[in-house]
């Protein structure tokens, strides 16, 4: 009997595999930056939507309460809130008389959702009072709550210490946003601010300097926005806290490490501390010189608009729009935007 010989079929050889294998290389190289891009697009969706809702809050807030949030508070000076007395301050914080209230962030929380949240927060005890910090300084967990719209997804996750601002050793979590309040261009340094030193370069002067929400203690109607609401700010990005950043790169934690040009200085983060408001200040291009230059978007997250997105930072607009602010717009665009009565004509940017 004669045995059918069957076909035997050989295998790829090396040089057909490392071809395929080559191709599917090419094909991911092709694909991954259309991938990134396409990601990268819908998180800076999600932030600018997310400050969107948070103009709808500040609307809200006013609607409900007649008046715009302050960008942050001290209890003794107005007596706000109400249920402290003007001239006074909470009482039993072991670490001493301590006034420094909420944010605006703070004060929005029942507008964004976050009510049981808000009732966790002790409004009528200092932000630096164990009553609102989270183990092992406290008790309550408002300082470790990620509030999503306070955040935006490009930015990297990161985490801040507030145990060296009690002078302690022990561990005071607090979570940071990306989400900053935009206090106005400052005028208390004449050698630094850009107000001050660099407006004359730009070639505008500012008679209101402030922004709508940039009075400590003082609580304003969106009426008093002299500028109109679609030409002044109330919330910019400056993400990357409590690290400083430059041009992308980590710089360390400003508490701890000296920088030369910017000083000793905790970079505030939490939403929670009004510090995290924004003072408009300009760097160098290489965001590592302090008040250098005129960048003062994407340069550095010392006191300027910054992001982890490509070509710009998210603002929101008193009028509660939001939108992607190009880093090669002018400075002085950026600093009129940042006023509510500065009295100034914004060209298109």
């Amino acid at each position: 009997m004669s045995l059918s010989r069957q076909k035997i079929r050989g295998g790829f050889t090396l040089i057909e595999l490392l071809v395929v294998i080559a191709i599917i290389a090419i094909l991911i190289g092709l694909l991954l930056p259309a991938v990134q891009k396409v990601r990268e697009a819908a998180q800076r969706m999600t932030c600018q939507n997310n400050l969107h809702q948070l103009g709808i809050a500040m609307h809200n807030y006013e609607n409900a309460n007649g008046v715009l949030p302050p960008y942050g508070f001290d209890f003794g000076n107005s007596g706000w809130p109400p249920v402290i007395p003007a001239g006074t301050s909470p009482t039993g914080n072991p670490y001493g008389a301590q006034n420094q209230g909420f944010s605006a962030l703070g004060l929005l929380l029942p507008y964004i959702e976050q009510g049981n949240l808000q009732n966790l927060a002790n409004l009528n005890h200092s932000v630096i009072d164990p009553i609102n910090l989270p183990s092992p300084l406290g008790t309550s967990p408002v300082g470790n709550f990620q509030v999503k719209l306070f955040l935006c997804p490009s930015a990297p996750e990161r985490f801040g210490d507030y145990g060296p601002y009690f002078r302690t050793t022990g561990l005071a979590p607090l979570v940071p946003g990306s989400t900053q309040v935009n206090l106005g261009v400052t005028d208390y340094a004449p050698a630094k601010d850009l107000d001050s030193g660099l407006m004359s370069l730009l070639g505008i002067s500012l008679a209101d300097n402030k922004g709508i929400l940039g009075m400590k203690n003082v609580a304003r109607k969106i009426t008093a926005c002299g500028d109109g609401t679609s030409n002044s700010l109330f919330f910019v990005e400056d993400a990357g806290r409590p690290f400083l950043y430059a041009r992308g790169q980590n710089l360390g934690d400003p508490s701890s490490v000296k920088i030369p040009v910017y000083g000793n200085f905790l970079n505030n983060s939490s939403w929670s501390d009004y510090n995290t408001a924004v003072t408009l200040r300009s760097t160098d291009n290489t965001g590592t010189v302090a008040f250098g230059g005129l960048c003062v978007i994407n340069c550095s997250n010392y006191n300027s608009l910054y992001s982890f997105h490509s070509g710009g930072a998210n603002i929101l607009r008193a009028d509660g729009s939001s939108t992607m602010l190009s880093q090669n717009t002018a400075a002085a665009i950026v600093a009129a935007l940042f006023t509510a009565n500065g009295g100034e004509v914004i060209p298109n940017y």
